[in-house]
């Protein structure tokens, strides 16, 4: 959005037509209120930019249907001549007449007419240039079905909209509702405001609401109605001067199928000298695109300068819809603005706006180069400083925090992707709510011009697929009011079916609209980025997972998962194995909530999966395992208390999850577990590797395990019966070498005085493993390892395991035996693997070590 400016943020309320409650829909559910379906249309308002346009900014529903429109606001209008009662000169009716034309011909472009014009809906700014108010009524309003009463104002009404009369669904005395009015119909008002201007004076105020509504039927069957309605109103002799003005007035006043478009008159050669004054409006290049957006920038020789002085009011210089965020942020309260102006009317109220006094000038243009801080420094910085430790829901709502948030990543996105690595450094710290869909699209990595591939995709003809996706719509994210929406049915469905038929080679599968919502939610007026992230997102963390036969690829990730549970938490995977609640390929695992806390779009409601997937989309593809049992670890107790019925039970009505403890235990269990230990071999193949120029964003922790070169050191890929009978993940002898911190070239490296994050347990007998074995590791042979009971032998070595407890346990042996890895997770040791491979896997790399003879 543009900048506020000179602008005010206004507020006007309505209320929406109430439905009877005991009446549903087609389908059996309930009938979509008004006030929802207002609120889907209104989103598309918040797109249509334009100078002579106020901008919409936000809209919210209330009780008993009540709406209220947030929107640019100017406190001066055309209503402001006629209380001087002096006639406007010709010159400045017609700068005012090509103005209105000039937005009136934008809206026609995108499929909208006014139909609510009147004088005090044409505002003016500081410079005397119209901004037309309301101009998104008539289109939210679904041309006045949605409301109780008429949009227009009668004075201001053509002969034509008066004549079809009033018109509502629930009325059984309507056959059918009349046509929308067109755009010919703004042309009428605009020409009575522009009478209005030349006379000095309001038509028909004197007369009572029929006998006006009667009059000006009666102008549409009449040739001079300019004449008519001068001696009307008694001032003949005053429009009798000759003026262009009126000549172009009497062109407006004339039949509906005469009467010419906005588009038509902007043509008219009585505009030939005021034409000239305006230059065409370009839409300014959005972020995804093809255009050059950078391509009129215009900086000062010395930056320092866009800051020096402390009295300008840099608050006014960012977009309108980040002020009216950070007025919401600081306890701006819509409701509360309109009580304490006595208001429930048209007139918009005047928000106060927040005054950030203690944010320097030096805050609103933060160098990106600078390493020392994220934060720039203020008057608060130390509090800010202290602010970045709270919890995120506070963070979220911090005023001075979340500008500064904002300022630095609308700076980075507007470099992106050439500052793509700095995105993602500071997607680590939070992402600003306001800016979470641009954020999440540059972390998913979405470039070019995404509008015109969208575009391309045949998203109309019928497809077997359809009829799924009509009964999945309405049941997906029914609580939320946006997705709800009819116009939030219709997106859902174009972006599905658009995904649908751009990957013949994957089928539509329950759970696709989940996965849809929230990149819908986050970018509803734009489908091509919400349909790009969701292209993104399925093959890094879901794979073929949309295979028409996809049994192979869920059976590997589920078995996978269910390793990652006793990886981490034995116990818990020892119970849930006794009681038969294994993540299994089954229609209850699959069917259950279960299988959706990979990424919980179906558990979960939308704020708590922005939470989450701020941090999922910084992990590799193996981070929903982490996230899953973060998750099963909050239900811990109640699932160790309770049988295989109680749990499912638990499952289908799941309790409240803690997404701050979640979000922060699934990064350190993601910390914990060796890269290779996730190791699929139905994950999505290595990315081709071609150096962009922007530099690389794949940390460790964010590439995945199959993008690292292949070595002989690698893992191999495992039969999936092989992979079921392990209970212990395997890891690469790489993994190995990494975490035992050895190196190729020499010796065991140690960086630490305390205890390494590994414990090698070599358990072979003590022959093999005096001939060679790990620099550190410990021999248990396995043969003499466990008493009948199951139980450890007490040991020295026993004794070092035990000590070690709760390190990474990685078993070594001369072929893969999973046993004795199989029996820790019994007596509940955590964080047990297997070498893939055993020890001959390291045998060539020359880091097994011999004890020296004893002499």
């Amino acid at each position: 959005m543009r900048p506020l400016k000179d602008a005010q943020l206004g507020a006007f309320t309505f209320f929406a037509s109430a439905l009877p409650h005991d009446v549903c829909g087609s389908n059996g559910l309930p009938l979509t209120p008004n006030s929802i379906k207002i609120l889907g249309r209104f989103q598309i308002l918040k797109t249509v930019t334009h100078p002579r346009l106020c901008q919409y900014v936000d809209i919210t529903r209330g009780k008993h249907e009540r709406l209220i429109v947030v929107a640019e606001h100017y406190e001066s209008c055309l209503s402001d001549f006629q209380k001087q009662g002096k006639t406007v000169s010709p010159e400045k009716v017609l700068k005012i007449a090509y103005e209105v034309l000039e937005g009136l011909e934008f809206m026609n472009k995108h499929g909208m007419v006014h139909r609510a014009l009147s004088a005090h809906n044409v505002l003016m700014d500081c410079k005397a240039n119209v901004k037309l108010a309301k101009f998104g009524l008539y289109h939210m309003t679904d041309h006045g079905a949605d409301v109780d009463f008429p949009i227009g104002y009668p004075s201001y009404l053509a002969p034509e909209v008066i004549a079809q009369g009033s018109f509502h669904p629930s009325d059984s005395s309507h056959d059918e509702a009349p046509l929308p009015s067109g755009p010919k119909t703004d042309v009428w008002s605009l020409g009575v405001l522009l009478f209005e201007l030349c006379a000095g004076r309001r038509l028909l105020q004197n007369i009572d609401i029929s006998e006006r509504l009667k009059f000006i039927l009666t102008l549409g069957c009449i040739d001079d109605i300019v004449t008519v309605l001068a001696e009307e109103h008694g001032c003949l002799d005053a429009i009798k001067v000759e003026s262009k003005s009126l000549v172009f007035v009497d062109i407006i006043f004339c039949s509906v199928s005469s009467r010419p478009t906005p588009a038509e008159l902007l043509g008219d050669p009585v505009f030939n000298g005021v034409s000239c004054l305006y230059t065409p409006f370009q839409k300014p290049g959005s972020l995804f695109s093809s255009s050059l957006r950078c391509a009129h920038l215009e900086l000062p020789e010395d930056i320092s300068d866009l800051c020096k002085d402390d009295d300008e009011d840099y608050l006014s210089e960012r977009a309108i819809d980040e002020v009216y965020h950070l007025w919401c942020l600081a306890g701006g309260d819509l409701e509360k603005e309109l009580t304490n102006k006595e208001i429930i009317q048209s007139k918009p109220p005047i928000c106060t706006l927040p005054k950030l006094k203690d944010v320097a000038g030096e805050a609103y243009y933060p160098l990106l180069e600078d390493e020392q801080s994220s934060l720039p420094q203020s008057n608060s910085s130390n509090e800010l400083s202290a602010t970045v430790t709270l919890p995120l829901i506070i963070r979220e709502r911090d005023t001075e925090y979340q500008l500064i948030r904002i300022i630095l990543f609308d700076r980075l996105l507007k470099a992106y992707p050439y500052k793509k690595n700095l995105v993602w450094k500071e997607a680590r710290v939070d992402i600003p709510p306001l800016i979470r869909g641009l954020a999440w699209a540059a972390l998913l990595g979405i470039e070019g011009d995404i509008q015109a591939k969208y575009e391309s995709i045949d998203k109309d003809t019928p497809i077997p697929t359809d009829r799924q996706i009509e009964v999945d719509i309405p049941r997906c994210h029914q609580y939320d009011e946006l997705l709800s929406s009819p116009q939030g049915h219709i997106k859902f469905r174009r972006v599905l079916k658009a995904w649908v038929v751009s990957h013949p080679d994957l089928v539509y599968w329950q759970g696709l609209d989940s996965l849809c919502a929230p990149f819908l939610y986050l970018n509803f007026n734009n489908e091509a980025l919400a349909y790009a992230c969701m292209s993104a997102f399925i093959p890094k963390y879901l794979y073929n997972f949309f295979l028409k036969d996809n049994s192979h690829v869920i059976q590997e990730y589920l078995t996978v998962f269910s390793q990652m549970i006793a990886f981490h938490d034995p116990e818990l995977s020892n119970h849930l194995n006794e009681i038969g609640f294994i993540p299994d390929y089954s229609v209850i695992f699959v069917k259950s909530p279960l299988f959706c806390v990979y990424f919980c779009t179906d558990v979960f409601p939308l704020h708590k999966i922005f939470h989450l997937w701020d941090t999922l989309l910084l992990g590799n593809s193996s981070f929903p395992f982490c996230i899953g049992v973060a998750i099963l670890q909050q239900l811990r107790d109640r699932l160790l208390a309770n049988g295989f019925n109680e749990c499912i039970l638990l499952f289908s009505d799941l309790p409240e999850i803690d997404i701050e403890r979640c979000v922060r235990e699934s990064i350190n269990l993601f910390c914990w577990t060796p890269k290779s230990a996730t190791y699929r071999q139905h994950a999505q193949p290595p990315k081709a590797s071609g150096d962009n120029g922007f530099g690389k964003t794949a940390t460790y922790y964010s590439s995945d395990y199959q993008d690292m070169p292949k070595t002989d050191l690698s893992r191999e890929p495992l039969a999936l019966c092989d992979l079921k009978a392990e209970v212990s993940p395997r890891i690469s002898a790489e993994d190995l070498i990494d975490l035992c911190e050895l190196s190729l070239a020499g010796p065991t490296k140690r960086t630490k005085a305390g205890k390494p994050k590994i414990i090698a347990v070599d358990i072979r007998n003590v022959e093999d493993f005096s001939r060679g074995h790990i620099s550190g590791s410990i021999n248990i042979p396995f043969s003499a390892a466990f008493n009948p009971d199951g139980e450890l032998v007490q040991c020295p070595a026993t004794g070092i395991l035990q000590n070690y407890r709760g390190r990474v346990i990685v078993v070594i042996s001369h072929a893969m035996k999973s046993a004795f890895a199989t029996h820790l997770v019994k007596v509940n040791f955590p964080r047990v693997c297997i070498l893939d491979g055993g020890i001959n896997k390291l045998k060539p790399t020359g880091l097994l070590t011999v004890p020296s003879p004893q002499i």
